[in-house]
């Protein structure tokens, strides 16, 4: 099939109200991106597709604009429309939207972000031959039809049965006929499908492994699913300050007794700034220089462990946090074994990570470099980044 004879509608009209957030639920960000831009981002890049129409409400005209000026535009997106009081008046809404030269389109809900390419290209294949086509996997649970005083009453044959998913592809003067004659009959339907069946005719299911994998975002607990959005992410971060007289000795936010004291614009917590650079590199934000520049005079004298704070609220606004962190101090003198158990607790205030996902360890150069000879004091930390929601 010819793929500029095929567009797609993405339907991101409801409230989600099911995945408890007091926003649209496919402007939720899961590592540093939203739901939405996942989903337009997948269908763009399958190259199944000439064109987009995305039907949002119109009170998310607002949220829309904010993330297409922080994620970008899909190129692909023709057209913007709003939805109605229903999905399926949605769906109405983005047909005729669609120029009169496409042959077929697909209707695809945008809570499903991860629609495996070789499944789209199964479906516009199978909608080329019968001219109607929807993913589809098997029952593994037996079904059972109840009453209304809540009895089973029938075990209908499991084999016969799949659960649906989208995208579903149709021929769009079929599909446009359907919703006009439902629309006339005062038909409702929870999928275009079943619009199709009655009106039209038959609709060919398809059914790949991949369509196991086709999840649809309704609850939070859907973004926890392994393989889906937790995508971890390793950052490595390293520090060097010199040892000066006058100057306090503060490591991991601990004041540590000693004749001398890290040079540096803020505390000079070397500890604290490796372990803010590797979850600055982790999330590819920068280093610690560019978020605090020693140039600044608000940052002068400050303790690091209020600018990893600041860095911890930067990342929960990117939907990140860290999941574990490893952190190590270079020093040849003082002796930190008796401060390791506070630097601990100091870490994991912060980071709200439990004892057994932080480690705080201090070793030597027996003698060698700057650090084994009192000049200095390093440190480099090790931090994985996962979806903020998967640690809630």
């Amino acid at each position: 099939m010819n793929s500029n004879q095929v567009w797609a509608i993405v339907v991101a009209a409801g409230r989600g109200e099911r995945f408890g957030k007091p926003y649209n639920k496919v402007f939720h960000l899961i590592d540093g991106q939203s739901i939405l831009t996942r989903c337009l981002t997948n269908l763009s890049s399958s190259n199944a597709f000439d064109g987009i129409i995305l039907v949002i409400s119109e009170q998310d005209e607002a949220p829309y604009a904010e993330l297409t000026a922080r994620e970008g535009v899909c190129p692909l997106v023709r057209s913007v429309v709003y939805g109605g009081a229903t999905r399926q008046e949605s769906v109405m809404n983005g047909l005729r939207a669609l120029p009169e030269s496409v042959r077929y389109v697909a209707v695809h809900d945008a809570a499903r972000p991860f629609t495996a390419h070789s499944v789209i290209h199964a479906l516009v294949n199978a909608a080329a031959e019968y001219g109607a086509a929807i993913p589809g996997t098997p029952m593994t649970d037996t079904v059972k039809i109840m009453d209304r005083e809540v009895f089973s009453v029938e075990t209908p044959d499991r084999s016969t049965l799949c659960a649906v998913q989208t995208p579903q592809i149709f021929n769009r003067e079929k599909l446009l006929q359907a919703h006009s004659m439902a629309l006339n009959a005062g038909v409702p339907a929870t999928d275009d499908a079943s619009l199709y069946e009655r009106f039209i005719g038959r609709v060919k299911v398809v059914m790949t492994p991949e369509c196991a994998d086709n999840i649809k975002v309704t609850t939070q607990q859907d973004i926890r699913r392994p393989g889906h959005f937790i995508i971890p992410r390793a950052g490595h971060g390293y520090d060097a300050h010199r040892l000066t007289e006058g100057r306090d000795l503060i490591l991991c936010g601990v004041k540590i007794p000693y004749e001398k004291g890290l040079l540096g614009h803020s505390d000079a917590d070397v500890a604290v700034h490796a372990l803010m650079d590797a979850m600055l590199g982790a999330a590819a934000m920068g280093d610690i220089g560019r978020h605090f520049p020693d140039s600044d005079p608000q940052y002068r004298g400050i303790s690091s462990i209020k600018l990893l704070n600041h860095v911890v609220a930067l990342l929960e606004t990117n939907g990140l946090a860290a999941a574990n962190a490893d952190v190590t101090i270079v020093a040849q003198r003082p002796k930190l074994k008796n401060y390791m158990d506070e630097m601990k607790n100091n870490i994991c205030e912060a980071l709200s990570l439990p004892e057994d996902r932080v480690n705080i360890k201090a070793t030597t150069t027996e003698g060698m470099g700057f650090e084994g000879e009192g000049l200095g004091i390093s440190a480099q930390a090790v931090v994985m980044l996962i979806p903020s929601e998967a640690l809630s």
